[in-house]
């Protein structure tokens, strides 16, 4: 005699009972189950997920707590003190949009802004070219190369006070010695820095000099990565030396080129060492850029708030040219 339900000892399962363990597991696999909807691929428990997320926090917690500290929280106090008068001594005092409408109707900051366009104007083709220049005789097979590149790079590491100290010293009007080589060919030579016409153009030199080897080093990476194959040919086809220039090496060297000029842009819009060291922005304030300003009016006069209003315009032409450039690079740079 048996229980209803149950099999006895030894003897095989029943028929219905195999049907329902098979439906059990079947059940544990679909998704309305509860172990078959915890387990899905792809989602994470919340306690998994916030471990997760501080694992990787505490990964980007060597990066991320100087960028806070020195880049983006100077920048929202900057935005805070641009709305206020402040001497750095006193209490400030809320003045709203005044800074900026101020600055942005005051000749000495346009003219300031002037000057900066200038520098850029010069420096950015000259700095260019010349690199592009150095890339394109390096990436030749000449003898010494490997130390010709170093030679060239070597200006890009030395401070820039140093380079401006030299240059000041080469392009003196009465001692230089540049003045003395041009004179031995019966020029007589400018008064550079000493000159309110050549003052901007002798930063504009100085600067060019540093940074031809950073500009160097970025284009030969580009020129290493063109298939020879596309060289070959063109000379198959008859190409001569600027055809495969124009026609080969610039297109494919765009990717390098943006970069290049985005960053030359950003660094000219800051430029303040070199001038700072070679001319105070003189003579007769002939040199005088944005960041010298700011560097004026917080340190000179006193006008903590201006200085940090002025910043801010500086960081809006700034983002507005890097955009455009970024939005006008799919008509010109190709990533092939």
């Amino acid at each position: 005699m048996t229980v209803s339900g149950i099999s006895p000892v030894g003897a095989p399962p029943s028929a219905s009972g195999a049907g329902s363990g098979t439906d059990g597991r079947r059940a544990a696999r679909t998704p309305s189950g509860g172990r078959g909807s915890s387990s899905r691929p792809g989602r994470r428990p919340g306690r998994k997920r916030l471990s997760y997320f501080l694992i990787v926090a505490i990964f980007l917690l060597p990066s991320l707590i100087p960028l806070l500290a020195f880049t983006i929280g100077p920048m929202i106090a900057a935005a805070w003190t641009s709305f206020h008068e402040w001497n750095l001594i006193g209490p400030m005092k809320w003045v709203g949009f005044d800074n900026y409408a101020t600055l942005v109707s005051d000749p000495g900051t346009q003219q300031a802004f002037l000057h900066t366009l200038y520098y850029i104007v010069g420096y950015l083709p000259l700095v260019y070219v010349g690199g592009l220049g150095l890339a394109l005789a390096l990436n030749s097979r000449i003898k010494g190369r490997a130390f010709l590149r170093g030679v060239y790079f070597l200006p890009v590491v030395t401070s820039w006070v140093v380079v401006a100290l030299v240059w000041r010293w080469l392009l003196n009007p009465s001692v230089g010695i540049v003045n003395w080589a041009l004179s031995l060919i019966g020029i007589d030579g400018p008064g550079w820095w000493a000159d309110p016409a050549w003052s901007m153009p002798s930063i504009i030199l100085a600067s060019a000099w540093k940074d031809l080897g950073f500009v160097m080093v970025i284009l030969l990476a580009g020129l290493q990565t063109i298939n020879p194959d596309l060289y070959e040919a063109a000379e198959i086809d008859g190409a001569g030396w600027w055809r495969r220039l124009f026609s080969i090496t610039l297109p494919m060297l765009s990717p390098s080129t943006f970069f290049v000029i985005v960053l030359s842009l950003i660094n000219g819009f800051q430029v303040f060492d070199q001038v700072f060291v070679m001319t105070g922005g003189g003579p007769n304030n002939s040199s005088r850029v944005v960041v010298q300003e700011v560097y004026d009016l917080t340190f000179r006069y006193g006008q903590a708030g201006m200085a940090s209003a002025l910043s801010w315009l500086l960081f809006i032409v700034i983002l507005i040219v890097t955009l455009i450039q970024f939005l006008g690079q799919k008509k010109w740079v190709n990533y092939a």
